[in-house]
């Protein structure tokens, strides 16, 4: 009798052993996912960024460019170059992606610049010459794909979001999220007004 119930205790012993063992190694197979989910928000919110640079540096030839030829349409280029200047003040890091105010500052910085490229873009249209000029069609056609590049890249960074923040609010995973700081991330959202399509008036 004594030997059976050791047999049995032996048996809930083991039993217990393994349910243990199965939840650490879930428990740690949990975790290395979020760990990778995270690299691919770090990754993708680089490429982003690295995009973003490009345009940066286009601006300043751009300008130079425009300035040279329009010369007396110094509010417009002064606008770019104040709202590069803005965009360059507002860093944001990946461990900031989680905050949805330091992010909406700046994607606002971000959407500042790209309307005041929009209205410079406009402006030269006005001036045959400068759409002539070799240098200047270059650099829009570089500032044109690099704009292409960002949408793409910011709709890359917010899929790679989606199934981040999705992992990390899902049963049972939000327990090793919650246990282990993996916050949600904030995604790119469309500017305000943009479901409307622009007014043109000739």
């Amino acid at each position: 009798m004594k030997n059976k119930g050791l047999l049995i205790g032996c048996g809930t012993g083991a039993f217990i052993v393994i349910v243990i063992a199965i939840l650490v190694l879930w428990g740690i197979g949990t975790y290395n996912k979020l760990v990778s989910l995270n690299e691919g928000v770090n990754q993708a919110w680089s490429q982003v960024e690295n995009v973003y640079q490009r345009r940066a540096d286009l601006i300043p030839n751009l300008v130079a460019t425009v300035k040279g030829v329009a010369n007396f349409e110094k509010e417009t280029y002064m606008a770019v170059t104040e709202a590069r200047a803005k965009v360059g003040q507002i860093k944001l890091s990946a461990d900031q992606l989680s905050d949805p105010e330091a992010f909406q500052k700046f994607q606002q910085a971000q959407e500042g610049l790209g309307s005041a490229l929009s209205r410079l873009l406009v402006v030269a249209e006005n001036y045959p010459q400068l759409k002539a000029n070799e240098n200047f069609l270059t650099l829009q056609a570089q500032l044109e794909g690099t704009e292409n590049r960002i949408t793409v890249e910011r709709q890359k960074f917010n899929q790679i979001v989606q199934s981040y923040n999705t992992t990390t609010k899902k049963f049972p995973a939000n327990f090793i999220a919650g246990m282990t700081g993996f916050k949600e991330k904030q995604y790119f959202k469309a500017q305000e007004g943009a479901e409307q399509a622009p007014k043109v008036q000739f």
